[in-house]
């Protein structure tokens, strides 16, 4: 719950740059009580998405024939890893210059950012799997967002406290208070969350693998 808190805030920060939601309903509390209610929400955001896999994992007919599909190997993943590297950090900084045509790397630079760093410190992402042709995690995790994004919106809609979109030249077709484009963001994002928990589980198994008593 506090990493997934953590990690809403930071999106929080790069939509300063971008302005592409903002908040209504919210004027009366404090800047402590804003952040105290705030948080409360962003804690479940990860529980959400990842449960939400989980309990789309548990249906091996939504993905069957996944686990064989287009298998995409790069010839030199270390190399790819460092360019993407290069080229979404360039991305999220040049948001903050062109936010009305660069506001959709803040849902794609963050995800290649952190997937880039664990491939190159040997780790898997959920991305490795499709190097053999199995897609089913990715495409899980990005239902599952997707599903987590329709309840949000819809419990959003007629909230007495509420966000409100001002994304540039997708406001129109609405479902809900999102553009129906705008929830092609929520692709990636599912992604993002798997490669947040898979780098918070490696940092536990590793501490806790460092604290073992080992035997003489």
């Amino acid at each position: 719950f506090p990493v997934s808190a953590a990690f809403w805030w930071f999106f929080e920060y790069l939509n300063r740059f971008v302005q592409n939601w903002y908040y209504v309903g919210v004027g009366d509390l404090s800047r402590m009580e804003y952040v105290v209610f705030a948080t409360l929400p962003f804690s479940t955001v990860l529980p959400a998405v990842l449960g939400t896999y989980d309990l789309l994992a548990a249906f091996p007919r939504l993905t069957a024939g996944l686990d064989r599909f287009l298998p995409l190997r790069p010839r030199h993943p270390r190399a790819l890893a460092w360019l993407t590297l290069a080229m979404a950090s360039a991305g999220l900084a040049a948001i903050g210059i062109w936010p009305d045509y660069l506001f959709p790397l803040l849902w794609v630079s963050p995800l290649c950012v952190l997937a880039s760093l664990m491939t190159l410190s040997g780790l898997e992402t959920p991305f490795t799997a499709v190097g053999r042709g199995d897609w089913r995690r990715v495409v899980l995790l990005a239902l599952a967002a997707l599903i987590c994004a329709f309840f949000w919106e819809m419990w959003n809609y007629h909230s007495l406290a509420q966000w409100i979109y001002a994304v540039p030249f997708v406001q129109r077709f609405k479902v809900f208070e999102m553009p129906l484009l705008g929830y092609s963001g929520y692709l990636p994002f599912g992604l993002e969350c798997a490669v947040i928990a898979d780098a918070v589980a490696h940092a536990l198994s590793r501490n806790a693998d460092i604290q073992k008593p080992h035997a003489d």
